[in-house]
Formats: structure tokens, sequence, C-alpha cells
């Protein structure tokens, strides 16, 4: 008996042990499951309660259209719970098959939310506070927060100091830090626009801040690419459309949503 008492204990522990280590294991397992498996394009209660509204449903195109266009734009598709812009192969020669889409609604002051993925070497963006204008593209109305696959496509190695990178005021302001994830992976971004003042975050972290019409603001633009384009592109509008652009590279969309402040 003495013999045995300390083995049964000893046994008992171990498997005590691996139980606590099983469950642990499987708690983790569970977690990364509930994680990767949530359902895009819905609020939580948390959101709802603050006043979050989504403006992409996940499943069809309401509430967007393409730009300067009653319609929305064959160039794109809802699939997958995503806003999808098909590549056209072509690049931005391309994208007149489709071209940007805007929201049917404009806003002012806002917290717009949304997840972004790029196909290798692909080039996109989301535009705020722009304007329809007859003839004209709407980057030449409408500040651009980049995106942008940053190890492949050129426009990455352009500008200065990387301020045509994801996350980007494009051709503006860099993002700093510049943390986009690789091509493929969802990335998180958030823009803040409150009376002028402007922010920019890209996967939980503040990459850039700025206020329009500004002296600052109008040196900014005076010293980037473009005064060529419009000498009045620095009179952005105190409420506009947001825009995503089709720069004929595939690019996908998902859990757009909006918290408009007064």
């Amino acid at each position: 008996m003495k013999k045995i008492f300390p083995s049964i204990v000893l046994g008992l522990l171990i498997l005590g042990s691996s139980c606590q280590n099983e469950k642990k294991q499987l708690s983790e397992s569970e977690t990364a499951i509930t994680k990767d498996t949530l359902i895009p394009n819905q609020l939580t209660e948390k959101e709802k309660a603050e006043g979050w509204e989504l403006i992409f449903d996940g499943t069809t195109s309401s509430g967007w259209r393409g730009y300067n266009k009653p319609n929305f734009p064959k160039g794109w598709e809802v699939v997958d719970g995503t806003l999808h812009c098909i590549g056209s192969g072509t690049g931005e020669a391309g994208a007149e098959n489709g071209g940007d889409i805007i929201t049917t609604k404009e806003f002012s002051n806002f917290r717009l939310k949304m997840e972004w993925k790029i196909s290798e070497g692909g080039n996109s963006g989301v535009f705020y506070l722009g304007k329809e204008v007859e003839g004209w593209p709407i980057y030449k109305t409408a500040p651009e927060m980049q995106v942008l696959d940053n190890s492949k496509h050129p426009d990455a190695r352009a500008g200065k100091d990387g301020n045509r990178q994801a996350g980007s005021l494009y051709d503006l302001i860099p993002a700093k830090p510049q943390n986009a994830k690789p091509t493929g992976e969802w990335n998180e971004i958030e823009i803040e626009v409150f009376k002028g003042s402007v922010w920019h975050r890209q996967n939980g972290e503040t990459v850039l801040e700025y206020h329009l019409w500004t002296e600052d603001w109008n040196k900014l633009v005076a010293n980037s690419k473009f005064p060529e384009l419009n000498p009045k592109w620095a009179d952005v509008a105190k409420s506009g459309v947001i825009a995503l652009q089709d720069h004929g590279d595939d690019v996908w969309y998902r859990n757009i949503k909006i918290l408009v402040s007064k």
C-alpha cells in the first residue's frame, strides 16, 4: 500500500494537470474560432448605443452609386460580405470600366470605420468630404486616405517621405508609424473629421493628424502635386460624400460604419 498510494496520487496530479492544459488549449482554440468567424457588417450593442450606423449592409449596394453616375457601376460587386472592386488588369487605365463609388449621403463631422484588403501590387483609396463636379475626378475635390500594397506598388516609393503609402493623406502627409498589413490581410482604418480637424487611424494607431482650412493646410497643398491639377484644390468642402476608389486593381472593403457628430 505504501508504494501504490504515492503512485495513485502522482497519477491524479498528472491527470489533473493534463485536463487543465486541455481546457486551456480548448479555450484558446474557441477564442480564435470565435474571433475568426464573427459575422462582418454588423454593429455591436455598444456601437448601437453610441449611435453608429452601417453604410454598407454586406449584401446589397444600397446607399452607394457611381461617381457622377445614377447607378452602381459594373466594375464593382457585392460578394462574400464585401464591396469588391473588380481588377481590370490594366491598372488606372482600366478604372474607366467601373469608376469610383460614392455614398448617396453627404457627411460633415464624423468617425468613419472600415476594413480593406488589397490585391498584390494593388492601389485604391478612401476619399471624404468629396463633391461631384461634372468632368472632374473626385480626387480634385477630396482628401484621400491611401490604400496600397506597400511592398509591390511603385507609388509606395514615390512622393515624399512615404506620403503615398497606406494610411497616408495621399501626397501630403505620411502615415507614421507605417503599420499596414501585408497583401491579402484585412486592415482596420478610421477617419475622424471634426470641424476641420482630421485624424487617420490604421490598425489601432493614430498615424496622422492635420487641420483643414488653415494657413498650414494651404502651404501643405502648395508643396504637393495638387495645385497643378486644380488651383482651388485646397478649398475642401465642409460637407461631402465618402468615396472608394477604382484604380483598376482588386480591392475589398467591409464593415463600413459611421458615427455622425453634430
